[in-house]
């Protein structure tokens, strides 16, 4: 931009002056008017040739002072009254205006000066001087605020990154940084260290490029899901080091970004070998109700996920009789899940056996398989993939694919599903028999005990974790499995209060809310409702407002979770003793 300023100047102060010199005066005009900037000549006399309009733009002057003919010092005279420059202002003292005049003259007077001044209004102004050898000399007026901005910025933001990569670099466990592509952008020194890399061979790079292709397709699948679904991927696996030591690894991964950019952030932190610094958790997972096989592994207390795995009485009678002698083998990396699956089973007379991936699997059934050992079932860890699924099923040996939460707190009721205890039929409680719904759906409730919490959820798995929660608190519970069921049960028993799921058959738990509200105005009464939902969105949390909910809670829930409510929104917040 201001090499065009120059050639321009140049043109117009080397030719003859033109009988239109209006015309010069209105390019001048024009061109400044393009390039956001001010132009303005004076001869070797140091007396004004020309100065664009655009002047005034930087200089709040009389326009008197742009006129051809006027002495440069009257105009930087007039440019230090109005104090627009931080170094110049109104001043009583003349010594010190002409000071600063004669400081400006001469400055004009150099072959090539080049300054930023800053403005009192916080504008900055690139200010560029020539002097021709002719003696005329030009000025050229740029506002470069935004520019100076932008490099301000630029220049606090790679302080930023450069803090940020200090930070990550001095943290003892590998952090990793994925974009949508699955491509790292980012590693740590630890990360380097653990992998014997440097970060440049990392970055740009997918994990088929780093690790062997089924371990890198293992990680992607886990990878993809969490970019996918935003939902915290958290393992637990072991690890043999370079150095020969099994170690055992969490693995953390998470979702940040905004929709369009997201970005996947991975850890990796060993376990102490007590395991003192997790004995308050045990592994546990999520299954995502609008998926068949999606995972979410989270540490909870150790003491929610007990209260939940208790099972109540009633919950016996769908359970085998025994089943000793039958043959299972568990696949699983998740050495959580792996213990309270042995337990499970064991308990239930099964001989079950652990392996840790897909190629002990396929090692232990084909000796299994040469010394005519018959195994009823292999459960395979989804976290896996679909390798262990595809070898079960090429030797003809029924197989189940489960989450690591199913493997620490429902194996029983779906081993029990597996091996035809007619637990489907008890547990979607068919809509084409009449009768009485199951023992445990009701909540144990006699006519002498009323009905303190209905339960509005249609999922199967959600329903059985929500009567065991309740059970287990001593609450006496109904449960639909639809919003047309949740009125009416409301209708029935006038509870003291509605876990209300928002995803549901027939009547949404929106519609079925307000129908409860509307069926209540003029009664003087008011039941709690709590909206139950699968994710924190504003819209949802809005909209159970307006449909006339109390308060919302997230899945999963957790006694906890659950007993806070009821001690804040339920009428007498006590627990029933059991009969």
């Amino acid at each position: 931009m201001t090499a065009e300023i120059e050639k321009a100047a140049l043109a117009m102060m080397t030719e003859d002056p033109p009988s239109g010199s209006n015309l010069h005066s209105m390019f001048f005009d024009a061109f400044c008017d393009g390039l956001s900037s001010a132009f303005f000549a004076y001869d070797k006399n140091d007396l004004l040739l020309f100065a664009s309009r655009q002047v005034l733009n930087f200089f709040p002057i009389q326009p008197e002072f742009l006129r051809s003919c006027t002495r440069l010092r009257d105009f930087l005279g007039a440019v230090f009254d109005t104090g627009v420059l931080c170094q110049a202002g109104p001043s009583k003292s003349a010594a010190n205006r002409d000071g600063w005049i004669s400081q400006r003259i001469a400055s004009h007077w150099r072959e090539r000066s080049e300054t930023t001044e800053h403005f009192v209004d916080d504008r900055r102004v690139r200010i560029i001087n020539r002097r021709l050898s002719s003696g005329i000399g030009f000025c050229i007026l740029s506002d470069v605020s935004e520019m100076k901005k932008r490099e301000e910025q630029w220049r606090i933001d790679m302080e930023r990154v450069q803090l940020t990569e200090d930070i990550l670099d001095g943290l003892p466990f590998p952090l990793f940084v994925k974009d949508q592509n699955m491509v790292y952008v980012a590693v740590n020194r630890a990360f380097c260290d653990k992998y014997q890399t440097a970060a440049d061979e990392v970055r740009g790079r997918k994990g088929i490029d780093l690790f062997s292709t089924d371990l890198a397709n293992r990680f992607d699948e886990s990878d993809r899901h969490v970019i996918e679904t935003g939902e915290m991927s958290i393992s637990r696996q072991r690890q043999i080091a370079r150095d020969g030591v099994q170690r055992d690894i969490v693995t953390r991964k998470q979702r940040i970004g905004k929709p369009g950019r997201y970005f996947l952030v991975g850890t990796m932190q060993d376990l102490p070998k007590d395991g003192s610094d997790f004995d308050e958790f045990a592994l546990a997972s999520h299954i995502r109700e609008n998926s068949d096989q999606s995972y979410r592994r989270a540490y909870v207390p150790m003491a929610a996920l007990q209260a939940v795995s208790r099972r109540p009485a009633a919950m016996e009678t769908f359970a085998p009789e025994s089943f000793s002698g039958r043959k299972v083998l568990v696949v699983t990396a998740d050495f959580a899940a792996e213990t309270a699956a042995l337990k499970t089973l064991g308990a239930y007379g099964f001989e079950a056996c652990v392996v840790h991936d897909e190629n002990e699997e396929a090692a232990f059934l084909d000796v299994a398989s040469a010394h005519g050992v018959k195994i009823d079932l292999v459960i395979v860890d989804n976290q896996l993939g679909k390798r262990g699924i595809e070898l079960a099923e090429r030797q003809n040996v029924a197989v189940l694919s489960l989450d690591g939460s199913q493997l620490a707190t429902e194996l029983t009721f779906l081993i029990a599903r597996h091996f035809n205890r007619n637990i489907r039929g008890a547990l979607a409680g068919d809509a084409t028999q009449s009768g009485p719904a199951p023992e445990w759906r009701r909540g144990d409730v006699g006519e002498e005990r009323r009905v303190q919490v209905v339960v509005a959820e249609d999922n199967d798995i959600n329903q059985i974790v929500f009567a065991q929660i309740l059970e287990g608190l001593g609450y006496s519970h109904a449960i639909a499995a639809s919003g047309d069921d949740a009125v009416r049960l409301w209708q029935e028993h006038r509870p003291e209060l509605i876990l209300m799921d928002i995803t549901l058959p027939g009547l949404n738990g929106f519609e079925a809310a307000r129908l409860i509200r509307g069926a209540e105005k003029g009664s003087g009464s008011h039941t709690p409702i709590i909206g139950v939902l699968t994710q924190a969105f504003e819209r949802d949390r809005k909209e159970c407002a307006d449909a006339g909910m109390d308060d919302v809670v997230l899945k999963p829930v957790s006694p906890d979770i659950i007993e806070t409510v009821f001690q804040k929104y339920m009428r007498s917040a006590r627990k029933v003793q059991s009969r």
